[in-house]
């Protein structure tokens, strides 16, 4: 049986979209996603996130956030996979560029950024990472 990673569609929306240049884009809605447009909000990655209804169906809408012209997001891979999982304990949790990007993690506490997991001593599976 095949699955579906949802996930990994949602960051390649966002990587295309920066590398159209394009102002907003718009993914189908889950909680997952909202999760994760939060945690790139937070972390100065995106500009806004919305939540709209096209046709009785809910959609995220994502606003880009360009610095100069120069994409906010430069690179964005996705670490785990629905065939390779990658977990990783709270001390453990790999630095991006030195910690100038962002690892997003899923833990028991919910999705948080590789900062916020450190400073709850929690670790989980490594979702994404941005720089």
């Amino acid at each position: 049986m095949a699955t579906h990673d949802t996930i990994g569609d949602f960051l390649t929306i966002i990587r295309n979209g920066y590398t159209a240049n394009l102002e907003k884009l718009t993914a189908q809605w889950s909680n997952v996603r909202k999760e994760i447009a939060h945690i790139l909000k937070e972390n100065g990655y995106i500009a806004d996130y919305a939540k709209i209804e096209k046709d009785g169906l809910p959609f995220l809408t994502v606003t880009l956030k360009y610095i100069n012209r120069t994409p906010a997001i430069t690179g964005i891979k996705r670490v785990s996979s629905p065939g390779r999982r990658v977990y990783t304990g709270y001390n453990e949790i790999p630095r991006v560029l030195s910690g100038m990007g962002i690892s997003i993690l899923t833990t028991s506490n919910g999705l948080l950024s590789d900062r916020a997991a450190r400073q709850q001593k929690t670790g989980g599976e490594i979702l994404a990472q941005v720089w």
